[in-house]
């Protein structure tokens, strides 16, 4: 009896806090699909995110708190304002649009500039690997300079998120690295 009270109380300590996940990128490269996959295993119908959404996520033992942040031009000066006690970043990547990557490329560098974000983690999700002009997330990795990337613990994750694939393994190395943390 006495060993089952400790196990429900490690399992209440275990989830103190939810960590908060600040996930950006640009408009159009699956943000919202993936939140509502994640959290309710479906693809909802979405519209272009004009403000954010914000949805707890369980996984392994941890809750997040994601915020999902509109990824239109006039919005992203404002992605700076979520970053605050941030534990990672999830920045999503069209995988199909090669036209675009280069502005990805210079959106996330400005968030890994911010201050506000020293040493969170980040997991990069390259999403629509289903299309068939999709890069590889090892282009995606090259396109994004990631090998150049200094204080933040990275990993890169094919996904389709309309289909759910790859998103439990970011998630899943989301969870590992920071129970590493704690």
């Amino acid at each position: 009896m006495g060993s089952g009270i400790g196990r429900l109380l490690n399992t209440l300590g275990s989830s103190k806090k939810e960590q908060r996940i600040v996930m950006v990128g640009l408009d159009n490269a699956g943000k919202t699909t993936i939140l509502y996959q994640v959290k309710m295993g479906e693809v909802v119908q979405t519209t272009p995110t004009i403000g954010f959404n914000v949805e707890t996520v369980k996984r392994k033992n941890l809750s997040f708190s994601v915020w999902d942040v509109g990824g239109q031009d006039q919005i992203r000066g404002l992605w700076r304002h979520y970053f605050l006690n941030t534990a990672a970043v999830i920045f999503v990547v069209d995988s199909n649009d090669v036209n675009r990557l280069a502005e990805s490329k210079a959106e996330l560098w400005k968030v890994l500039e911010s201050p506000e974000l020293e040493n969170c983690l980040l997991l990069v999700f390259a999403n629509k690997q289903d299309l068939p002009h999709a890069v590889s997330a090892e282009e995606i990795t090259s396109r994004l300079d990631l090998t150049q990337v200094n204080g933040h613990e990275y990993h890169v994750s094919p996904c389709t998120a309309t289909e759910g694939k790859g998103l439990d393994e970011g998630f899943d190395w989301l969870a590992d690295k920071l129970k590493e943390r704690k």
